[in-house]
């Protein structure tokens, strides 16, 4: 069962877990990702969070998704369906129907015994964390074997199920079966293997204040109130407004600005440099869906590129 982490990178669950809510969603299912205000002043022209991006002699398209959502969401937006069309390759994070490499990854999510969740996290932050099992249902079982992080990223998930998004209309998920069905090649960006070794990656004391945050986003309300936020930011096409999200949350969460660090900024010198070689060199038109974070402000990939001489335009 795969599950998602804190910052778009997939966990695949022990199939003991049993893991309630969301099965296969993103880096922006998350609540170190804060609640975005709804705008006072009058709204802009309706966007989509997508881009082409053009050289010379090709053009790709970037498009931003979030990787659990509703039926609703589709059929996708004209313009994304124009560029899907044209395109002949689409190019993912990773590839989360490749059962055998999500598999493969799956030990490296659980604690070496004797230890268990409750021997790692504090004995006063544990009962926070058993009272928000039991506000979702999730019996504590499924999670003592669990690092903390894998955990918490459990009860991320759990409130995006709650509100209705769920993994079966993860727009990503929605992409690969489409291009599976119109005979697309498919291609990953980093692949399943990568992402597993950035979440191995995290120190014990970057997993309790991963374990934390989310704790505390959740009793505070503000893991809820940042769906609404983060889905209207998505389907507005509003990347300034998906950025203003990440800082207000930074300024008050403890070690979240390290984590965007890590598992957003870090990512994207090897993604772009994947996405110019296409530009460069390919002829085939390609299709890049990634979580929207990655697309948005200066050190997103669309600024990158553009940065480096591509014309750019958002559709």
């Amino acid at each position: 069962m795969w599950a998602v982490g804190q910052h778009g990178g997939r966990i695949r669950l022990p199939p003991d877990s049993h893991a309630p809510g969301l099965l296969a969603a993103t880096f922006l299912a998350s609540p170190w990702i804060a609640l975005a205000q709804p705008a006072t002043a009058a709204a802009p022209p309706a966007r989509n969070f997508l881009w082409e991006v053009s050289s010379l002699t090709n053009r790709v398209y970037l498009f931003g998704t979030v990787h659990a959502g509703k039926a609703d969401f589709f059929p996708l937006p004209e313009p994304v369906r124009k560029a899907f069309a044209d395109a002949t390759v689409l190019a993912v994070e990773a590839d989360i129907t490749d059962a055998q490499a999500m598999e493969a990854g799956a030990a490296s999510m659980l604690l070496t015994p004797p230890a268990t969740l409750a021997t790692m996290v504090p004995a006063p932050l544990y009962g926070r964390f058993r009272r928000q099992l039991d506000r979702f249902g999730i019996p504590e079982p499924q999670v003592a074997k669990l690092k903390p992080f894998i955990a918490s990223s459990m009860l991320a998930f759990a409130e995006w199920g709650r509100q209705g998004y769920l993994p079966q209309y993860g727009v990503d998920v929605y992409l690969i079966s489409r291009a599976r069905e119109q005979k697309k090649k498919l291609v990953e960006l980093e692949g399943a293997k990568v992402q597993t070794d950035l979440m191995n990656s995290l120190t014990d004391k970057e997993q309790l204040q991963a374990f934390e945050g989310t704790v505390s986003a959740l009793e505070s309300g503000v893991a809820r109130d940042q769906i609404t936020g983060l889905v209207n930011a998505w389907q507005s096409g509003d990347a300034a407004l998906l950025l203003e999200v990440m800082r207000a949350f930074n300024e008050n969460v403890p070690g979240a600005k390290a984590m965007e660090e890590k598992f957003i900024w870090s990512r994207h010198d090897e993604m772009a440099a994947k996405i110019e070689a296409w530009l460069l060199n390919g002829r085939d038109r390609v299709f890049v869906a990634v979580g929207a974070l990655h697309l948005a402000g200066p050190r997103g990939l669309v600024e990158m590129l553009r940065a480096r001489g591509y014309v750019v335009r958002q559709l």
